[in-house]
């Protein structure tokens, strides 16, 4: 489908069409005739969502009661939840563009039933496994050939090799051949290691077939029952599910009705209002494609109404739709790795993720007010002033967090008071609640979606929408009390969120039914929300079914770069290619997931690069004497996994907003890349500056919130003025000079510490054998950096590493070197460094050296301290001169009001 949608470029799509483009990437295409068989399918997508439920809670409560209910452990839980995804995989998408789509070809029913045999046999014989295959031996089948012989049989090898080529197959049905590609090079480099397509850098002695096998199905840390997969079973599924419920409850279309609401009167509303609307509508779904269809079927037409043309149109949904995925508190699938792969919790990576989400939202309304302002487009209704608006918004958010903070002692006092009921208080509260929500609901008419394309828009009043939609906030404020306040697990989190939601869609209908005197419709509105329940549950199934696949295929990355050492090596390619240097480097891995996403979804291109990349950046910042946290940098390569779905010329996004505005597709994706430059800039920008992600700010405390809000401010200021930059327009159209000024405030708002550097260096040379001293002086959170050079292990030629440390703990200078797992020797005025410690924190950084070369030993060669610099933001007041200038320069030409 998404080849038809490129062949049939700048032909406006129908609903049907849309609808099928969305399935044929995100659910699956084929809708059989037989209703036996789409009742089967439906049946297995029901069964597994409420498998996915019942393991994220109810388990743990029955078990309690009732001996015969087993606890699953994640070794049980990820083949099953890998059984369901590729049956329905085989089922749900067909093998090629002219395969079938009104029934399901035998062959099919084979590979389905197969693949998920291979994947059910390793929770079936789960405790086997365990004893053989993960202690590297085999179960031995001894069978008797006729004439070759008795043979020795491994049956799980061949499970574990049938499984894993229709688990690539079915990744190439969900996904497109790309993941199945890079899993089949990854799987063919692991068993043969060298050869003329293998560089020597990267090339090793091969491992043997069963070994391969061994890693990639039976290994619960890695390959495809890894990490990977596991965070697709307990923490994925759940969030797409609460999306897929909330749907179908009809939470999409009082978000966009809400957004219109607010902004749709504005100069070229409906694009700010589609901006508004994709970012709520993020909540509901992870799929970029979808929220382009869902959104952009009634945003589009508007924005072309008031004066965009069909690709600016397109662009504006696409560049609002992709950014969903890192809009807090519901992220894409890759937040949830990250939780895994960089061992912090789900509210770290919120926190971290917060503000760069939100200025880049808040850049995105003002490129297109920018837009409307420079091709002077018309209101749809009255007018009124961006500015006012923004700030009506501050003062509610400003609000509702003082009612949320409220909210937070008064259920403190409550549990301290009486523990005992403090849960059933609150249970009947929520109840309350919702009852109350819906009464208000029940006076107002239920919202209908309207036709963009109808001659009289008539934009909803806010005052008329709000009331109508107030219990679809209880769940998504569930969501976060537990995330943010009761601090428990995503899993645990997402449950209780999903369980309001199964009951509010149950409930909804017939309680306003009642409360509107309707009691003959009792029935008929009870039957509706049984329905929305059953379709919900199916829909956030069949929405898993590629996450699933995908997750799974990814695993075979990580379980290669695990036991070969393509990750080591690779990653010194990469450095040696970058001269050293972060920045190259940082543009050569966002080039790579560029290069990657143009196949890969962005779950499969986050594992894949942030496997071998990451810990580079880390490794590379440190020798700069940055201190780059691991998050900044998966953060960078998530950011650039996104843009994938925005880049031509395969863009998904871009192809869907085509399809639907009429536009031309590559001339949408350009657009769009274009409007998302704002994205692309953000991951240098907290990679040099962490403070940008929260790094280090400590919210619990005032002075921490304070200095967040700081942040917050400057870097939304410094936001706003690298839009106008790139857009060309400020308070008029900008000359060159004047844009290349604004770039330049921008930056230094954003990056202060790099002006304050040239001018005072950041670090002052020490005496390398009065280290144990230096170490002794410093505070704990302070940093330093020490340069080592000695031979290198692999080509035994000099080689130095600088590593950036920050101090840790109290005590003195030589519990603190012991600490770190150093062995220091003053020797001939020279500072001499044995082997580190196993284990410990520099072990991995310092493989590089060998320590056993005869007259040539590794020594610590410097020691550098922070110097006393004077405050980065000194470099404001200059930087606020130059906008000045601009300022007044624009003044003169100015024809129209800049909010």
């Amino acid at each position: 489908m998404v080849e038809d949608a490129q062949r049939k470029g700048g032909r406006q799509f129908s609903d049907e069409e849309l609808q099928d483009l969305v399935a044929s990437t995100d659910s699956g295409a084929r809708a059989p005739d037989s209703r036996f068989v789409m009742a089967l399918i439906a049946l297995v997508a029901l069964a597994w969502s409420l498998f996915q439920i019942w393991i994220a809670e109810p388990q743990f409560w029955f078990a309690q009661d009732v001996s015969w209910i087993r606890v699953l452990g994640s070794e049980q839980t990820r083949p099953i939840h890998l059984t369901f995804a590729v049956f329905l995989a085989f089922l749900a998408y067909p093998a090629f563009k002219s395969s079938p789509r009104r029934y399901i070809p035998w062959f099919d029913w084979v590979l389905a039933f197969t693949a998920g045999a291979c994947a059910f046999y390793v929770f079936w014989f789960a405790r086997e496994i365990s004893d053989t295959a993960r202690q590297g031996r085999l179960i031995r089948w001894e069978v008797e050939w006729g004439f070759l012989g008795i043979e020795t049989i491994h049956p799980q090898v061949i499970v574990g090799a049938v499984g894993l080529v229709l688990l690539l197959e079915a990744s190439r049905r969900a996904l497109g051949p790309a993941l199945t590609i890079v899993g089949g090079v990854f799987l063919a480099y692991s068993y043969f290691g060298t050869g003329w397509l293998i560089p020597d850098l990267i090339a090793h002695s091969g491992r043997s077939f069963n070994g391969i096998i061994n890693t990639q199905w039976y290994d619960t840390n890695v390959g495809v029952f890894g990490i990977p997969l596991g965070v697709s079973t307990a923490f994925v599924f759940l969030f797409v599910l609460f999306g897929s419920l909330l749907d179908k409850a009809g939470a999409g279309n009082y978000f966009i009705k809400m957004a219109f609401a607010g902004l749709g009167h504005l100069r070229g509303g409906p694009a700010k209002a589609a901006v508004v609307g994709s970012a709520m509508t993020g909540l509901i779904s992870g799929s970029s494609i979808a929220n382009v269809v869902t959104t952009g079927t009634f945003t589009i037409p508007l924005m072309k109404r008031v004066g965009f043309s069909s690709e600016k149109a397109g662009a504006v949904e696409v560049a609002s739709s992709v950014n969903g995925q890192i809009m807090p508190p519901v992220m894409g699938a890759a937040a949830f790795l990250m939780v895994e792969f960089v061992g912090i919790s789900y509210l770290e990576v919120i926190k971290h993720a917060f503000i760069p989400a939100v200025i880049s939202y808040i850049a995105l309304i003002y490129i297109v007010h920018l837009e409307a302002l420079r091709t002077d487009m018309k209101a749809l209704g009255t007018g009124g002033s961006l500015l006012q608006m923004m700030l009506k918004a501050f003062a509610g958010f400003v609000i509702a967090g003082a009612v949320f903070w409220v909210v937070v002692q008064a259920v403190g006092l409550l549990q301290a008071a009486a523990p005992g009921i403090s849960a059933l208080v609150l249970t009947a509260v929520v109840l309350a609640l919702y009852l109350g929500a819906l009464w208000v609901a029940a006076g107002k008419p239920d919202l209908e979606m309207d036709n963009p394309n109808s001659g009289d828009i008539k934009l909803p009043v806010m005052r008329e929408v709000v009331p109508t939609g107030l219990h679809f906030l209880l769940p998504i404020l569930i969501l976060v009390w537990f995330l943010m306040v009761e601090r428990q697990s995503p899993a645990r989190s997402a449950f209780f969120a999903v369980a309001m939601m199964l009951f509010i869609i149950v409930t909804q209908k017939p309680v306003k039914a009642l409360m509107r005197g309707e009691g003959r419709a009792l029935a008929s509105a009870t039957m509706a929300g049984l329905r929305d329940l059953v379709d919900g549950l199916i829909a956030g199934a069949r929405n898993m079914i590629g996450i699933g696949v995908a997750t799974a295929a990814a695993g075979i990355i990580v379980g290669t770069v695990t036991r070969t050492p393509i990750g080591t090596e690779l990653a010194a390619l990469v450095e040696a290619l970058s001269f050293g240097s972060l920045f190259i480097m940082l543009v050569l891995v966002g080039a790579f997931s560029l290069i990657l996403g143009l196949g890969l979804p962005t779950t499969a291109n986050y594992i894949v690069v942030s496997s071998l990349m990451a810990s580079v950046v880390v490794s590379l910042a440190g020798q700069e004497g940055l201190i780059v946290p691991l998050i900044a940098a998966h953060l960078f390569v998530f950011y650039f996994g996104i843009m994938a779905d925005v880049t031509p010329p395969v863009g998904l996004a871009s192809f869907a907003a085509a399809a639907v505005s009429g536009g031309d597709p590559i001339r949408t994706g350009f657009m769009a890349f274009f409007y998302s430059l704002r994205t692309v800039a953000l991951p240098f920008l907290f990679i040099y500056n962490p403070a940008l992600i929260l790094y280090g700010i400590d919210l619990g405390t005032a002075a921490g919130l304070l200095e967040a809000a700081v942040v917050f401010v400057t870097a939304t200021f410094a936001m706003l003025l690298f839009a106008a930059a790139t857009q060309g327009y400020f308070l008029a159209p900008s000359y060159r000079l004047e844009s290349a000024a604004l770039l330049l405030v921008a930056f230094t708002f954003f990056v202060p510490n790099f002006w304050m550097n040239q001018v005072v260096p950041p670090f002052q040379n020490t005496d390398p054998l009065a280290f144990e001293d230096t170490l002794d002086g410093l505070e704990p959170g302070e940093r330093l950096r020490f340069v080592i050079e000695g031979p290198d292990f692999n080509t035994g030629s000099p080689t130095s590493f600088t590593i950036a440390h920050t101090v840790d703990g109290t005590g003195s200078g030589a519990e603190r070197i012991d600490a770190m797992g150093l062995f220091l020797m003053p020797e001939d005025g020279r500072m001499l460094m044995e082997e580190p410690a196993f284990g410990s924190t520099y072990e991995g950084d310092l493989q590089r050296f060998d320590f056993y070369v005869p007259d040539r030993p590794v020594v610590l060669a410097a020691v550098e301290v922070p110097a006393n610099q004077p405050p980065d933001q000194l470099f404001f007041i200059p930087a606020l001169g130059l906008l000045l200038i601009v300022i007044v320069l624009q003044r003169r030409r100015q024809t129209k009001p800049a909010f």
